[in-house]
C-alpha cells in the first residue's frame, strides 16, 4: 500500500472524519498538523499547480476567508498566496491527502475516500 499522508487540523470536524475512516478502514497514514508545522511555500505551490490552481487549494468558504481584509482576498501572484497561507493555514482546504506515486486530493467524502483508496 502506498504511503498516506494527510495533511490538516487537529480540530478540523471534516479531518476527524477522514482520520477516522481511515483508522477504520485500517489505512496506515501520518498526519501532519499545517500549523505546528508549516508546509513550505514550495510544497504550496506545488499543491495549487497540482490541483488546478490556487482558487482549488484555498477554501474561500471558510470564516477566515471571510474575515479577511477586502485588499487581501486578491492576492496575484505565487508568493502573495504562499504568504497569504503562511499567516492564515486555515485557509487551506482540508484535509490534504498525499500518496506515494499518486495526485495531491483536498478534502473528505466517504465515498470519495472509498474511490480514492479503492485502488490499495
Amino acid at each position: 500500500m502506498a504511503a498516506v499522508t494527510l495533511y490538516g487540523l487537529p480540530n478540523c470536524d471534516t479531518c476527524k472524519k477522514a482520520r477516522n475512516w481511515l483508522g477504520r478502514f485500517e489505512v496506515e497514514h501520518v498526519f501532519v498538523d499545517y500549523r505546528a508545522q508549516p508546509v513550505p511555500a514550495a510544497t504550496l505551490k506545488a499543491w495549487a499547480a497540482e490541483l488546478g490552481g490556487w482558487e482549488k487549494l484555498v477554501n474561500k468558504s471558510s470564516t477566515t476567508w471571510r474575515n479577511l481584509l477586502p485588499q487581501r482576498k486578491d492576492p496575484r501572484s505565487d508568493p502573495e498566496w504562499t504568504l497569504l497561507l503562511k499567516e492564515y493555514p486555515a485557509l487551506i482546504r482540508r484535509p490534504v491527502v498525499l500518496r506515494e506515486g499518486e495526485p495531491v486530493t483536498v478534502g473528505f467524502t466517504d465515498n470519495g475516500f472509498k474511490n480514492l483508496f479503492s485502488r490499495e
